[in-house]
């Protein structure tokens, strides 16, 4: 049997979890390889405060670990969650929005 590194588990058998929707305060389900869903009550997009990090980042083995599709997923889904991150950051400071 091939070994399978425990740290990409949430990756390659995602679970859902809830996140409270920031504009309207329902429940939104998102599963652990997503960075954003929409909100059932507002239909707005819904983020990740947090954002993923795992050992898809520094990994030199992930690409195999997961398959290339997940981990092109999880590299889109990081980028999408940095840019608004930055986003947010910004509009915190003053800067931007």
């Amino acid at each position: 049997m091939a070994f399978k590194c425990p740290g990409s588990f949430n990756i390659r058998q995602p679970q859902p979890e809830e996140i409270t929707c920031p504009y309207c305060k329902k429940k939104a389900e998102i599963w652990s390889d997503e960075a954003k869903t929409v909100c059932p009550g507002c239909k707005r997009k819904v983020f990740r405060e947090e954002g993923l990090m795992s050992c898809l980042d520094w990994c030199a083995y992930a690409k195999e670990c997961v398959g290339e599709k997940t981990y092109a997923r999880y590299l889109k889904n990081k980028k999408e969650t940095e840019k608004l991150s930055y986003k947010s950051t910004t509009a915190k400071n003053g800067k931007g929005l």
